[in-house]
């Protein structure tokens, strides 16, 4: 990550903005670390002033954390990659904002993933976090599937897992479906002992509540819980197919990240399994090489 300049040389921030939070982070022009800032989500499909918010916040606490001054901001070169941008309505509203940088590079959360996963080369990711969206790029070729948001999609995510473990525990508090290590669990969680006491908790609420109870899922397939385990399955099963179709294209690495990327490689087919390969930087690193990839194309005309 290094440009010449006669003058001094440029900081660059990387933004990662996700449904459940913002991450930043500040290197210098050779590729070194200054400092990072996090603060709550930025994904415009929960609102554009919501967004700009945790970005200012981020960047104010990565600046804090690289001990420099917070008025830096309109020296920073920006990448950004947010959550929600993929709908060209939102990226318009994010694109005209009027940004405390010196210059923003405006892209998704999915393609800096996929930057910083292959140091800005060709390649395929999968998040499966909050959400859940695939993205692959050779070259000039860009595909992306998925990342419709949580009641659209979302299907092998921490939201999804969440979604469908609630609405197992409530059939079979009525009676549809038997009690497992699921349904003890979720009420459990909420320290409740009937199914409208779930919902008092869950109704009205976003995918980052669900995604709180992912982790159930696990453990209790873990213990053979079939419920548990059914759900797992057509989760991954997702996850699997959703590979196949960006390997496709003939992506030369392919990773997964997010918080269910670990957990949830031993349900994967095994074709799909033995091709993940470590993710080689973060997000915001991935936003930094998008940044600068953009900023030679202008240069180049």
């Amino acid at each position: 990550m290094e440009q010449d300049s006669n003058q001094q040389r440029p900081l660059f921030i990387g933004i990662d903005g996700g449904g459940s939070k913002c991450r930043a982070a500040i290197y210098d022009a050779d590729n070194r670390k200054l400092g990072e800032g996090i603060a709550g989500r930025a994904n415009p499909l929960f609102g554009v002033e919501q967004t700009f918010s945790a970005i200012h916040q981020a960047t104010e606490k990565a600046l804090v954390d690289s001990n420099l001054p917070l008025d830096m901001q309109k020296s920073l070169i920006a990448g950004v990659g947010i959550a929600g941008v993929n709908v060209p309505a939102l990226f318009d509203k994010v694109a005209q904002w009027r940004h405390p940088f010196s210059e923003m590079y405006l892209t998704t959360d999915l393609h800096i993933a996929c930057a910083g996963a292959h140091l800005g080369g060709n390649g395929a990711v999968i998040i499966t976090g909050t959400g859940s969206c695939g993205f692959a790029q050779v070259d000039e070729r860009q595909l992306t599937l998925g990342g419709y948001g949580f009641a659209l999609g979302d299907k092998g995510s921490g939201g999804w897992y969440g979604l469908k473990a609630a609405e197992y525990v409530l059939l079979s508090l009525d009676g549809f479906k038997p009690h497992t290590q699921l349904t003890e669990k979720l009420l459990h969680h909420y320290s409740v002992d009937n199914a409208l006491g779930i919902v008092e908790n869950l109704a009205g609420k976003p995918s980052s509540n669900f995604a709180e109870l992912a982790a159930y899922v696990f453990i209790c397939a873990k213990n053979q819980d079939k419920a548990a385990i059914e759900i797992l399955k057509e989760g991954a099963n997702y996850i699997s197919d959703l590979a196949r179709k960006l390997l496709a294209i003939r992506t030369t690495r392919f990773s997964i990240i997010g918080g269910l990327a670990e957990p949830l490689l031993p349900w994967l087919d095994d074709d799909i399994a033995n091709q993940v390969q470590p993710a080689l930087a973060s997000p915001e690193v991935g936003a930094i090489y998008f940044a600068q990839q953009q900023m030679q194309k202008k240069l180049v005309g």
